[in-house]
Order: structure tokens, then C-alpha cells, then sequence
């Protein structure tokens, strides 16, 4: 069932710069996106781009220690998301990096709140062409653990997420 709401311009905006990686300058790289997430607005009938809950490749070891770890800490605990991680892992033949999308949904969120964001998933969804991995997530215990999200990026094949070893 769909819920009418519509999908905000930035938030396409952010999806395209996220997955076209351009050659970029130092600079252009820092301010990259490593990961986002997106909430309905007040009144219900957009999704928009969630203020301040970002990271930049820029803030990667600088004031982000581990892009993950930090990913998962901008989740509210009581509320549902979407958000888009940029994945940089590794398995036995290459490098890879993969945007993914995430569907967080967990089990303290008001039910209102579940319904609505599972109805308008497709919305945003097919405005984010080309993504290869979709995760629903329902609490921490889901993803607070790296292998969990490297397993639906390569099962066991990957060695390897954000450099630290699996």
C-alpha cells in the first residue's frame, strides 16, 4: 500500500552525488557523503534529508574514528529511518564499495510511525536507482555488529569492512 508521501528533491540530490563517484579534488572527497539518513517530515508527506545526521569521508579519522560504529549511533532509538551507507569492504579478489540502503525500523517505534515509513519505502526506493543492497533492520542487536552487514554484501566471501578485519 502506498502512502502518497513524496520523495524531497535534495534527497535525490544527495543519492546521486553518493553513487557517482566522480575523480574529485582532496577537498571534494572530504565532503563526500560516507553515510545519511532521511525522516518523514512534520507533517508526514515528504522525505526529506534528516539535519545533521551525516558523515563526511572527510571525518574519517579525524573526528570519526570508525564510520560504522558512528552510522549506527546517529539511529534514533525509538524512531524509523532510511538512511544510505556507503560500504568500503573487501574480499578475497577486491576492493569494493557499495552504496546500501537501509530500512530502520525498530521494534519501540510507535506502530504509526512503522506503518507509514514501511508504506512509503517504495517511494524513495524508486528514486534510488541502481542500488544492489537493501537492508530492513529492527533493532540494534541486528546491526550493531559489522559481519551482519557484510554478509548481505558478499555472505561469507567478505574479509574486510571499513579496513578493519571480520
Amino acid at each position: 500500500m502506498a502512502s502518497g508521501v513524496t520523495v524531497n528533491d535534495e534527497v535525490i540530490r544527495v543519492f546521486n552525488d553518493m553513487k557517482v563517484r566522480k575523480s574529485s579534488t582532496q577537498d571534494e572527497v572530504k565532503k563526500r557523503k560516507k553515510a545519511i539518513l532521511f525522516c518523514l517530515s512534520d507533517d508526514k508527506k515528504k522525505i526529506i534529508v534528516e539535519e545533521g545526521k551525516e558523515i563526511l569521508v572527510g571525518e574519517i579519522g579525524e573526528t570519526v574514528e570508525d564510520p560504522y560504529i558512528s552510522f549506527v549511533k546517529l539511529l534514533p532509538p525509538n524512531d524509523c529511518r532510511y538512511g544510505l551507507y556507503d560500504a568500503t569492504y573487501e574480499t578475497k579478489e577486491s576492493k569494493k564499495e557499495d552504496l546500501v540502503f537501509i530500512f530502520w525500523a525498530p521494534e519501540s517505534a510507535p506502530m504509526k510511525s512503522k506503518m507509514i515509513y514501511a508504506s512509503s519505502k517504495d517511494a524513495i526506493k524508486k528514486k534510488f536507482t541502481g542500488i544492489k543492497h537493501e537492508w530492513q533492520v529492527n533493532g540494534l542487536e541486528d546491526i550493531q555488529d559489522r559481519s551482519t552487514l557484510a554478509e548481505k554484501l558478499g555472505g561469507n566471501v567478505v574479509i574486510s569492512l571499513e579496513g578493519k578485519p571480520l
